[in-house]
């Protein structure tokens, strides 16, 4: 399956106007792609477009709420009529919830589900029969979380699980098919992004992503390369692959490690919680890539599976350059 490259590439990224979305279309934009991202906040989508066209890129917005099928529909067509098509689908947009499965109400439990699961479905089940005919990509946001438990981001984890599901299904339906649409994965680690800010939070505590951290310009980078190179998935961050490892070859032990871990974790009670933290929040209208977390900016795990002779080349050669320098010594 051959993807363009991004600079002759139309690339729609939802969940565009902050975070993870955000650092996606800004590096897609660099790159020369037309990029249109997709929100719920006109005022987040303005504040993101100004960003993007200041640095020389090529933005449009549409605003539209994913967990909305119609809505979503029309986006597609907008898309089409707009820019007679587009390449890559990413679909990024995603909410959070800071609770235990008991005292979350069902109305707050469907509407995390609304953006989270459905929103892929739906972007998933209107964008393909374009992409289908005009081949291209099918990005998906994952995380870690869908192969791992997490308490306190318990909801947010069932989440993930369903959407692992659908999308590893539905991949395989299209090979079946012989369908030109490449179906990606990609699944972060705990990232920097305003996650924490935007989530709804009932615990005691302020909301935080739970350590080691890294930075959304990680995973804007896997996605960049998913859409030129066909890539079935991708863990972004070593720690990430780690915890998820743990969890499948030891259960037992895990499930005691994250039952204490997280709930620690996710929380900084020290803190008084955010004001905005009663209930789900858009990206907001400042455009905000990251969060106020401390991150790490390279993950050594994540470029050796997005281009391994290329990091295991580097790495034989900084052992080289360390024994040479230990036999002059």
């Amino acid at each position: 399956m051959n993807l363009k490259p991004l600079d002759q590439q139309t690339i729609v990224i939802t969940g565009g106007s902050s975070g993870i979305g955000l650092a996606t279309a800004r590096m897609a934009a660099e790159r020369g792609a037309n990029v249109v991202i997709i929100a719920r906040s006109d005022e987040g989508l303005e504040a993101a477009a100004r960003q993007i066209r200041s640095e020389g890129g090529k933005c449009d917005t549409i605003s539209a709420d994913v967990g909305n099928r119609d809505e979503v529909k029309a986006a597609v067509q907008t898309v089409i009529e707009r820019h007679g098509g587009f390449d890559t689908w990413v679909s990024n947009a995603g909410v959070g919830v800071y609770a235990k499965l008991e005292e979350l109400s069902d109305e707050d439990h469907r509407q995390l589900f609304d953006t989270n699961y459905w929103g892929v479905v739906h972007c998933a089940t209107e964008a393909l029969p374009h992409l289908k005919q005009r081949g291209g990509a099918l990005i998906t946001t994952g995380s870690i979380s869908s192969q791992m438990p997490a308490p306190v981001l318990s909801s947010y984890t069932a989440s993930k699980f369903a959407v692992k599901g659908y999308i590893d299904s539905l991949r395989l339906e299209l090979i079946h098919e012989k369908a030109p649409v490449s179906v990606t994965l990609i699944q972060p680690s705990g990232i920097n992004t305003p996650f924490g800010e935007h989530a709804l939070n009932q615990m005691d505590g302020r909301s935080k992503v739970p350590p080691p951290v890294y930075s959304p310009d990680i995973v804007a980078k896997a996605i960049c390369r998913a859409a030129e190179h066909p890539t079935r998935d991708m863990i972004i961050g070593g720690a990430g692959r780690a915890m998820t490892l743990f969890a499948t070859l030891f259960p037992n032990l895990s499930d005691q490690v994250f039952a204490a871990a997280f709930f620690k974790t996710a929380l900084d009670k020290d803190r008084p919680k955010r004001p905005e933290d009663g209930g789900f929040e858009t990206g907001g209208g400042r455009g905000e890539v990251y969060g106020d977390q401390s991150m790490r900016r390279t993950s050594l795990y994540t470029a050796v599976r997005s281009n391994p002779f290329t990091a295991l080349a580097g790495v034989a050669l900084a052992a080289g350059a360390a024994g040479l320098a230990l036999r002059r010594r």
